[in-house]
């Protein structure tokens, strides 16, 4: 189940404690959180190009994070919890509401095997062109390949690192989307060369994921 607010977080377990780092992951740290108000779902991903491992929370809102439920998980750790979170590298954890969304989501999209992310730092002067470059100009033309399943755009709330203010999230059924002829042509668009010309533009960043294990939601599937 999607919700309508995320929690974006990335983190790296040293090369010779992964399996332990999964296991916990997958028995303690995503569970705990799913039994709380607001959580409606989570899945995993392991990023392509770096042995970094993402989390997405779907939550009704991020007043999910300020329940008391949450707040005891968050201050009173376990020692395991405490051992993992000190050790771990790389981490990010960025928090954002849905503005925007495109393709079908659906149970199909829940378990894509691939997610494709976008960051930008948007300048507030920008953010009407951006939104409305992204909803009217690219998005149509990348899913008219049948294997880009669904886009989510989110506003950023709050994280670290960066200061980025727009995430996009793309649902792919496999990654030869990215190297397809609709992509081309979405990054070959007049309106998308008059957005390529800001540095901010230039300094989006981009990672490609692959689905990491099952699908943890409210139900428990």
């Amino acid at each position: 189940m999607f919700g309508k607010s995320i929690l974006f977080s990335e983190m790296t377990p040293g090369a010779d404690w992964v399996d332990r780092f999964n296991e916990w992951y997958d028995t303690e740290h995503i569970p705990v959180r799913m039994v709380l108000d607001g959580f409606v779902g989570a899945q995993r991903y392991t990023r392509a190009d770096q042995p970094s491992n993402l989390v997405v929370y779907d939550m009704t809102s991020r007043g999910a994070l300020k329940t008391p439920g949450y707040q005891r998980v968050k201050s009173e750790p376990s020692e395991r919890t405490r051992w993992m979170l000190q050790n771990v590298t790389g981490f990010t954890r960025y928090l954002a509401d849905e503005i925007g969304t495109a393709g079908t989501l659906n149970a199909r999209a829940e378990q894509a095997p691939v997610l494709f992310t976008a960051m930008f730092a948007v300048p507030e002067a920008n953010l009407a062109d951006f939104d409305a470059w992204y909803i009217e100009d690219h998005i149509p033309i990348l899913l008219q390949n049948r294997d880009w399943l669904a886009v989510r755009r989110f506003a950023i709330a709050d994280g670290e690192p960066g200061k980025y203010n727009r995430l996009a999230i793309h649902y792919l059924q496999s990654d030869a989307a990215l190297s397809s002829p609709e992509r081309a042509r979405a990054r070959d668009t007049p309106w998308r060369s008059r957005m390529a010309v800001h540095a901010w533009f230039k300094e989006g960043t981009y990672a490609t994921f692959a689905r990491h294990g099952k699908r943890f939601d409210t139900a428990g599937s």
